[in-house]
């Protein structure tokens, strides 16, 4: 069975996402149902999307789950053999999908697939430097591709063990790599494709209403440096993640100094760059959350 608008879902996870996640919706066709998680709980939120979109049904979770834990959350309530895992800030253009269909058709074979980013400069995959890409059009196979887009081969996916209880994404990244993390359990089975033929467009770090900026750049620095502590000690051992984190925690200590003496919202940043990386290596859990009230 390929893919088709009829066994498509969608999960979008959402935080305080309401500046963006209006044209996300508005560029799928209303024939798919749409599952939005949003993390902030607030009802106003969901009572005013659940009106305004009759294919989307909006999850408010009990806490702030972030990325890997709200696609979970969403995920459980999945019926189709395919969903399409979206940010709240992505766009898909008008034959997105039309594209994916149809290459869905030549390559059954696949565990996750994928469209391609429109902004050439940031590509949202990564690819083994010995695969050399034949022909610009066709779709190929990635080693990972980021999270902010992909179509989940559920039918396949949840005939493996570590898979079939929607156990997808590892619950302890709360943000960044949680993706690279399913990437590489999926390709221990099945292939991943990009589609080259299949666009989105995404607005990138703007999933979050622009007036907590101060508090999600302090949570993105907390994390970033945490997640990347604890993906590659989970897949390459302690000595690897500690050797390469070290760089970025000494330069981290540094600016925290330098920036004391004259940029206290810098010296916030790097200071949280240190926290992350302490707390990570010490193996506790990535606890921090933006501080934002509803």
């Amino acid at each position: 069975m390929t893919i088709s608008l009829q066994n498509l879902s969608v999960v979008i996870v959402s935080f305080h996402s309401d500046d963006v996640i209006h044209d996300c919706i508005k560029s799928i066709v209303d024939e798919i149902k749409i599952i939005v998680v949003e993390n902030s709980g607030n009802k106003e939120f969901a009572s005013k999307i659940e009106n305004q979109y009759k294919n989307v049904k909006c999850i408010l979770s009990s806490k702030n789950l972030g990325m890997g834990a709200g696609n979970n959350l969403g995920l459980k309530y999945i019926k189709t053999d395919y969903v399409l895992i979206l940010n709240p800030d992505v766009i898909l253009k008008n034959d997105t999908l039309e594209e994916i269909i149809i290459a869905s058709k030549e390559i059954d074979n696949f565990g996750l697939i994928a469209p391609i980013s429109d902004n050439l400069k940031f590509p949202n995959y990564k690819i083994n430097k010995k695969n050399k890409l034949t022909n610009n059009f066709d779709p190929f196979e990635v080693d990972t591709v980021d999270g902010f887009a992909m179509i989940l081969n559920l039918k396949k996916l949840k005939k493996i063990d570590q898979f079939k209880d929607n156990n997808f994404f590892d619950e302890n990244i709360f943000l960044y790599l949680e993706n690279d993390d399913l990437c590489k359990r999926i390709i221990k089975y099945e292939n991943i494709f990009i589609i080259p033929k299949s666009k989105i467009n995404h607005l990138g770090a703007s999933g979050v209403n622009k007036k907590y900026s101060e508090q999600i750049e302090l949570s993105r620095n907390w994390h970033w440096i945490w997640s990347k502590f604890y993906f590659n000690k989970k897949h390459y051992g302690f000595l690897k993640a500690f050797f390469d984190g070290l760089p970025s925690f000494l330069s981290a200590i540094l600016k925290v100094l330098f920036y004391s003496l004259f940029d206290h919202k810098k010296k916030a940043i790097y200071f949280n760059r240190v926290l992350g990386f302490l707390n990570a290596l010490i193996g506790k859990k990535s606890y921090h959350r933006p501080k934002i009230n509803n």
